[in-house]
């Protein structure tokens, strides 16, 4: 069980550190999706359900879904980029 947590703290590890060295905003945030994921399964292992629900529902779910919706507005999700800028 201890390799385990050990795996959890590295994948965390790994996720903020491509995090702060990636690009591409999308990219970033799927990474941030996947952090608040796993960190909500670290909340569980140390025996707080109240907070890793409130990590999963909040972090993973609402907070991605609002990241999503505003990377779609500015333009960055496009499927077709505008570069007839003329």
């Amino acid at each position: 069980m201890i390799y385990v947590q050990y795996l959890l703290v590295v994948f965390l590890l790994l996720c903020a550190i491509s995090v702060c060295l990636t690009n591409n905003l999308l990219i970033s945030l799927i990474i941030f999706t996947a952090y608040s994921l796993v960190m909500s399964v670290v909340w569980l292992f140390l025996e707080s359900p109240d907070l890793a629900i409130t990590e999963a529902a909040v972090g993973a779910g609402v907070t991605s879904i609002l990241f999503f919706i505003t990377l779609k507005k500015v333009g960055k999700m496009s499927e077709k980029e505008d570069s007839n800028d003329e």
